[in-house]
């Protein structure tokens, strides 16, 4: 019974909103456009203070995470970075060159990834439907 109470106040509290709306609409056009707009500015001045100050740096957990990830990998890998920047090549003349064999490439050990050990003993049981 309560809710049905609460129900038809808040409708006619949007009904009585709707009706001042229209009433100042027709009788006061240029004023109400003055009110929305500052109502507007005044709206957005404080979204804006409240984010500045408090949601912009409250940042999720796991971005951080992922940033600090970024910055660590940045460092470890800068000196390659750095190897590997275009350089002007010498000129070269019309001399030919004796081919050296192409260096072999040697694997590298990925510190990042990591192997997850499973039970590889236990065996899926495929035909229980």
């Amino acid at each position: 019974m309560n809710r049905n109470i609460g129900s038809i106040v808040v409708y006619a509290l949007i009904g009585l909103a709707v009706f001042g709306f229209i009433s100042f609409l027709i009788t006061d056009t240029l004023g109400l456009l003055k009110f929305l707009f500052i109502s507007l500015l005044i709206g957005a001045a404080m979204f804006g203070l409240v984010y500045f100050f408090f949601l912009r740096r409250r940042t999720p957990n796991e971005l951080r995470k992922y940033r600090k990830a970024v910055k660590q990998s940045k460092q470890k890998y800068k000196y390659q970075q750095n190897n590997n920047r275009m350089q002007p090549s010498p000129i070269k003349h019309n001399v030919a060159t004796k081919k050296s064999p192409r260096p072999l490439k040697t694997r590298k050990n990925h510190t990042h990834l990591r192997v997850i050990e499973g039970n590889k003993q236990k065996k899926k049981n495929r035909a229980s439907l």
